[in-house]
């Protein structure tokens, strides 16, 4: 494949809802071979160091570089737009957009509706709560109000601990409310994943918060989700997937944004 980086971001969400309803379901294209041009993911931007805004406006993070990458490798132009996590699940199901890529755990229950590429970044859940909070384990939160980001993994293993009816599960559309929400005190901690939790503290050294890990949280893995049955797509995906593992540009990327390399075949 012809390398050429043909990477662009639609940051804002209002901006990207705007563009959604201007170019109609589908954006992206096909040359007259039939062959793959252009594709639309959607993100959820309030997500660092996976996919946050920066100073311009523009979508940044692992998730953005990584798909950049894949853009220069495959020569497929791959716009993102910031449509927030709840539509860009629904928008992938319905075929708005191409594909979602937002720091996204491979689980069963969503492989019944969407297909995934190969992995691209390996992480576990933490626990956040106040440096001066009793809580030690994930046990000590079974009656403890918990915020958390809707229909995450972290929003799983709080449901497991005290029940998928529980009024002390506080769930948010994006994590930074859930972490607002243990800060202002709302809430006794969040759970989440690592990489995020530790971004936010490193950022923010005054904010008096402390990391708990348990050791029945399983390591989770990232991939970049796809419509259930979209092939053409998701080889394309992989391909340069494939390419950036191999040539060890996926691991500057994740280096470069948490400090460690992870090496995933």
């Amino acid at each position: 494949m012809f390398k050429k980086s043909l990477f662009k971001v639609v940051a804002p969400l209002a901006a990207a809802s705007m563009l959604l309803a201007a170019c109609g379901a589908d954006d992206s294209s096909s040359s007259s071979d039939g062959e793959i041009t252009k594709l639309v993911a959607g993100t959820e931007a309030t997500y660092a160091p996976f996919e946050y805004l920066d100073d311009k406006g523009n979508v940044v993070g692992i998730d953005a570089e990584i798909l950049a990458a894949i853009s220069e490798e495959t020569g497929v132009e791959i716009e993102m737009k910031n449509v927030g996590w709840d539509p860009m699940l629904s928008q992938v199901t319905s075929g708005e957009i191409d594909m979602g890529a937002a720091a996204i755990t491979i689980r069963e229950d969503r492989l019944e509706t969407y297909d995934f590429t190969d992995p691209y970044y390996e992480a576990s859940l933490l626990i956040v709560t106040k440096e001066d909070s009793d809580i030690e384990t994930l046990e000590d939160l079974k009656d403890k109000k918990v915020a958390v980001q809707i229909n995450t993994t972290g929003h799983l293993a709080a449901q497991d601990l005290q029940g998928k009816g529980s009024t002390d599960i506080l769930a948010y559309e994006n994590f930074s409310v859930a972490l607002t929400e243990v800060l202002t005190g709302a809430a006794e901690a969040a759970i989440g994943d690592n990489a995020v939790i530790l971004e936010y503290i490193k950022n923010n050294p005054d904010a008096g918060l402390k990391t708990i890990e348990d050791d029945s949280f399983k390591l989770d893995y990232f991939g970049i989700m796809v419509k259930k049955g979209n092939k053409e797509v998701l080889d394309v995906l992989n391909e340069g997937l494939a390419a950036i593992k191999e040539n060890g540009k996926l691991d500057e990327i994740v280096e470069k944004y948490t400090g460690v390399t992870q090496g995933l075949e």
